[in-house]
């Protein structure tokens, strides 16, 4: 709420916690964007596919060596390093920082 117009901030978290599962909201939430469109669906179905080339796998009458096959692509999260920072800040620093003129 910005100078008390807008919607109040309970009923926004009421509407992002509405979104679907797809949503980039929650791929954002997840770890980044190649999440986008991986609901719990898709995440579903990649696990199935698994289990049947798994079960493909051990059960065929290979002659030789079983062939491998790839698993199902999945969306990696990014890993960032975390920012170090130099020094703690105090409360009376943050408070002349953000009342300048």
């Amino acid at each position: 709420m910005i100078a008390g117009r807008g919607p109040s901030p309970a009923l926004v978290l009421l509407l992002i916690a509405r979104l679907p599962d797809t949503s980039l909201t929650n791929a954002l939430a997840a770890g980044g964007r190649e999440f986008f469109g991986w609901g719990q669906d898709r995440h579903m179905q990649a696990d199935l596919y698994d289990a049947l080339t798994t079960n493909t796998r051990a059960t065929g009458r290979w002659r030789g060596k079983a062939p491998k096959i790839p698993e199902y692509p999945r969306p990696q999260a990014n890993k960032r390093a975390p920012t170090k920072r130099s020094r703690s800040v105090s409360v009376a620093e943050l408070y002349q920082h953000f009342s300048r003129r």
